[in-house]
């Protein structure tokens, strides 16, 4: 049903250290800026697109939104928490675990406070 997610930021450096840095733990690709100053990062049809909002005002974060990304194991889990902890991220909520249904998730506040997750997906 999606085909992209679009967030903002306020320091599209800052973002791609902490994405880089993110999907290389799951075994993703680099970002790269497109002609228009957007980071996009792409993986088996989906797209992240990072900007500085087109209005001119401060990037805010989505109160109640969390952004799911896959992870293809509990490591990958566990690696992408570690490197977004190290790149500027906020660990948040509880810490990585498992989840009654059988995913293994864990939860990050990315440098301009977008929430996000990693999971495996369930095995129950």
């Amino acid at each position: 049903m999606f085909t992209h997610i679009m967030i903002g930021s306020n320091d599209l450096e800052r973002s791609r250290r902490f994405y880089n840095a993110t999907f290389a733990a799951l075994g993703g690709k680099q970002g790269e800026m497109d002609a228009r100053g957007r980071l996009i990062y792409a993986h088996e049809g989906g797209r992240l697109m990072i900007t500085t909002p087109i209005d001119g005002k401060p990037a805010t974060a989505a109160n109640g939104g969390t952004i799911g990304i896959g992870a293809a194991s509990r490591e990958h889990v566990l690696a992408w928490h570690a490197a977004g902890s190290t790149h500027g991220g906020t660990a948040i909520e509880s810490p990585p675990s498992e989840r009654p249904n059988g995913a293994f998730v864990a939860y990050l506040r990315d440098p301009d406070g977008n929430k996000l997750t990693a999971r495996t997906l369930a095995v129950r």
